[in-house]
């Protein structure tokens, strides 16, 4: 029974801390640093992404426009 016990509180605490480094990870944060204190959601995230997408495939864009109209006065 005792050995059950100390299995048990050692799972326990292994799953405690594997969930806080877990979270910590999956938000890109240090390991070590509180994974209450995280100030952007997901969707502000992937809203975040998605814009700067957005920004770089417009520039894209306008190189290659700017491309045709190069080779297009030529």
């Amino acid at each position: 029974m005792k050995n059950f016990k100390i299995m048990l509180f050692g799972t326990i605490i292994g799953l405690a801390i594997g969930l806080w480094l877990g979270v910590n990870y999956g938000r890109e944060m240090p390991l070590l640093s509180n994974p209450f204190s995280y100030h952007e959601s997901l969707p502000e995230k992937i809203k975040r992404i998605s814009g700067e997408t957005l920004e770089k495939s417009g520039h894209a864009l306008e190189k290659t426009g700017q491309a045709l109209q190069d080779k297009l006065s030529k």
